[in-house]
């Protein structure tokens, strides 16, 4: 269910409208390029991963950030990606189900975390312990989520709710996104008093701040994994899954948060 409000829904629509058109415009006009699909949460980190990993690949990929679950239907219908990086598992076993993904180079890249998220300047205050009164918290505002059904961050911090035993009070109070970022924005702009976005979200923003974060036992692990899909058509693609796995990777992806799942590889 999406909710419907004023500014806010508009604004939710239109943030997560543009990283679409970012995504599936920069897919068709540079087919001839080293293409990733990745998940919205990965932009400051894999920006810097692209920039680091230049020379090692022999050119820079084209990145679209989306949604992954956005990410993974345009896969499915045919969009000219090499690699596809979810923020979930789920999203990837579904290409890998339908043969379009190179099983052999599925890896399970990073992990992460969520939290609860509120401006900078909030004087809020809450303890994520099982029954707290978040919709009391919420009061008449509102709660910023990438979409609950589909997205993985949305998709986590709803698993969350409920195993604190606070969903069904606050299901009528969240605004959903199109994506984590668009989640983040709302927050951030003060659209929205309250959000749940990733850690390394939050850590991206200096216009919110973390409030908690949800136990690791609240929801399933947080895993991105990454893949060369089926139709990969650059020559540059395993250089680019090697060097995501390097020390110089690492270290860019730690500095913005993540957690790294996999062992160093040589250059």
């Amino acid at each position: 269910m999406t909710v419907r409000f004023g500014r806010v829904a508009k604004a939710s629509v239109l943030l997560g409208a543009s990283l679409m058109i970012v995504a599936s415009g920069a897919a068709q006009a540079d087919e001839n390029k080293l293409t990733i699909f990745a998940a919205a949460s990965l932009k400051n980190a894999l920006e810097a991963v692209n920039t680091a990993c230049e020379a090692d690949v022999g050119e820079k990929a084209v990145i679209s950030f989306a949604g992954s679950s956005a990410l993974a239907k345009q896969i499915e219908q045919g969009a000219p990606a090499d690699i596809f990086i979810s923020a979930d598992l789920d999203w990837m076993a579904y290409l890998s189900e339908k043969n379009m993904t190179k099983k052999d180079t599925e890896t399970r890249l990073l992990g992460n975390s969520i939290v609860l998220i509120a401006p900078a300047n909030s004087t809020a205050s809450v303890d994520l312990k099982a029954g707290v009164d978040l919709a009391a918290i919420v009061g008449d505002g509102k709660l910023a989520m990438a979409n609950t059904d589909a997205v993985p961050a949305g998709k986590y911090g709803k698993a969350a709710l409920q195993s604190l035993g606070v969903w069904a009070g606050v299901e009528g109070k969240v605004a959903q996104a199109e994506n984590v970022r668009a989640a983040l924005a709302l927050v951030s702009t003060g659209e929205a008093p309250f959000g749940i976005v990733y850690a390394t979200d939050a850590a991206a923003d200096k216009k919110v701040k973390v409030l908690a974060t949800f136990g690791a036992d609240t929801h399933p692990p947080i895993v991105y994994p990454v893949a060369e899909t089926a139709e990969a058509k650059d020559a540059d693609a395993p250089k680019f899954l090697k060097c995501l796995q390097t020390d110089k990777a690492r270290t860019l992806f730690e500095e913005q948060g993540f957690t790294v799942l996999t062992p160093p590889v040589s250059n």
